[in-house]
């Protein structure tokens, strides 16, 4: 008989050792290092006879033609758009996010929507029944027939995963997760560091051979990283990260990774009882019916990736009852914020350091783009004169330490999304160009936060 040879590997990093120890060597970490029995059986890791391909020979990339993938659309508008316009045969997908935040949802009415494409969902995680129970909260009715073709196994050894494969040949594979399925390579347990390594690389190898599309999910740490090594992004196409807050209905998806496509592009969906809706036009949603506003709220045009979002700005200011201001923002950096109110206090002489000041983005959004630096000084003002900006009027800027307003990005873009939510003046950087044609909407130029104040509340 064989001997049998095993290994320490670390589950936060990876990393192998002959022997065990009390500390991990490359990645510091205490008590982190598990036996692991490897077995390097070429029988046990082979695919079945009909899902092999060729071997595949070397060709000068000269006579490699030049032409885009086909891309297999999934019937979800803001999942394509995502992946890039579909998802591209022989890719491998890995989609990661909180728990309960709609991961399985997601990929399920996915599969089961899917036009004239059969689908796999393999599950290690839950049963037939409760797969059935979340499948009828679904609206199905969008395509009649296509939950037919969605087939559920409850397997989690990727040797009979393989064979089921090939029995139904399906056009594509959802995983759900990657952390429970185990390989008889390894003798570990499943959602060990070398069996999610060693069960993705199967898969990989599934995808490659046979054209078959497959879409992980992956859990997260308490850190908010996909578990598992770091070698496990690195071997996918595509990492998506889910992403929301559950006192909030919207969910957004962002591709962190994605050899097939763009990674500025942005998902929006709502979470509703018959599962995930796609927003289509989320400024309108997030901005609501536009009435009479109060002082300390007005309009930001951001950019979320490609796509122009028009988020409502809140700030409340008033005077400090204990003797240390407070501050806080929702869905906004507090360090820039503090650095804005410092531009205040320093080129415009508003007197906030006795003051509270609270800032919130409607809506549960998180905004990382500088553009809304202008928005925010606005409302922070208006709140504090408790003078109101019109409802008509929307900025987009970035403010520097000098108070300056400086130049952004796709400024055009920003100015068609708000010119068709009905907003009648937007405030940009002064210089900004490709803005000449615009029209039915009031396009004015700053150049100083003073310029600004002094249009506004005179």
């Amino acid at each position: 008989m064989a001997k049998v040879r095993s290994a320490f590997v670390c589950q936060n990093c990876g990393t192998s050792f002959a022997q065990w120890l009390g500390q991990c060597g490359n990645c510091k970490e205490w008590n982190t290092l598990v036996e692991e029995v490897i077995d390097r059986a070429e029988e046990k890791r082979a695919l079945p006879t009909s899902l092999k391909a060729r071997t595949p020979k070397p060709i000068a990339i000269s006579a490699i033609p030049l032409e885009d993938g086909p891309r297999i659309p999934l019937g979800d508008a803001e999942l394509d758009r995502v992946l890039g316009g579909g998802i591209v045969p022989g890719s491998i997908v890995l989609l990661g996010g909180e728990p309960g935040i709609g991961k399985s949802t997601l990929l399920l009415q996915t599969a089961v929507r899917a036009p004239r494409l059969r689908t796999l969902y393999v599950s290690g995680e839950e049963s037939e029944h409760q797969i059935k129970m979340r499948a009828e909260r679904i609206d199905t009715n969008k395509l009649p027939g296509a939950a037919e073709k969605c087939f559920i196994l409850t397997e989690t050894n990727t040797q009979n995963i393989f064979k089921q494969v090939e029995d139904l040949k399906p056009g594509l594979l959802v995983i759900d997760s990657i952390q429970t399925l185990h390989t008889a390579v390894l003798d570990a347990s499943p959602g060990s560091v070398g069996q999610v390594r060693e069960c993705t690389a199967e898969l990989l190898r599934l995808a490659k051979t046979t054209g078959i599309p497959v879409v992980l999910i992956g859990h997260i740490t308490k850190e908010g990283l996909l578990a598992g090594p770091k070698v496990l992004e690195h071997m996918v196409d595509c990492v998506l990260q889910f992403e929301g807050d559950r006192d909030h209905a919207y969910r957004l998806l962002r591709p962190l990774k994605n050899r097939f496509g763009s990674t500025n592009e942005l998902g929006i969906y709502e979470m509703r009882g018959t599962g995930l809706t796609e927003v289509a036009d989320p400024s309108q949603v997030l901005l609501g019916q536009r009435g009479e506003r109060p002082s300390g709220v007005v309009v930001s045009v951001t950019m979320d990736g490609g796509r122009p979002l028009l988020i409502e700005v809140q700030a409340l200011v008033s005077s400090a009852v204990y003797g240390t201001p407070q501050r806080s923002a929702t869905g906004f950096d507090l360090r820039r914020m503090n650095m804005l109110l410092a531009v205040l206090e320093k080129r415009c002489w508003f007197r906030l350091g006795q003051k509270d000041v609270f800032l919130n983005l409607a809506g549960g959004f998180r905004i990382e783009e500088p553009a809304i630096d202008l928005a925010v000084v606005c409302a922070v003002l208006s709140s504090s004169e408790d003078i109101a900006v019109p409802m008509d009027v929307c900025f987009a800027g970035e403010v520097g330490l000098t108070g300056e307003i400086r130049p952004v990005t796709r400024t055009e873009q920003r100015i068609a999304e708000a010119r068709k939510l009905g907003f009648a003046r937007v405030f940009v950087p002064k210089g900004t160009t490709g803005i000449g044609g615009t029209k039915g909407i009031d396009v004015v130029q700053v150049g100083r936060v003073d310029d600004v104040l002094g249009q506004l509340f005179g």
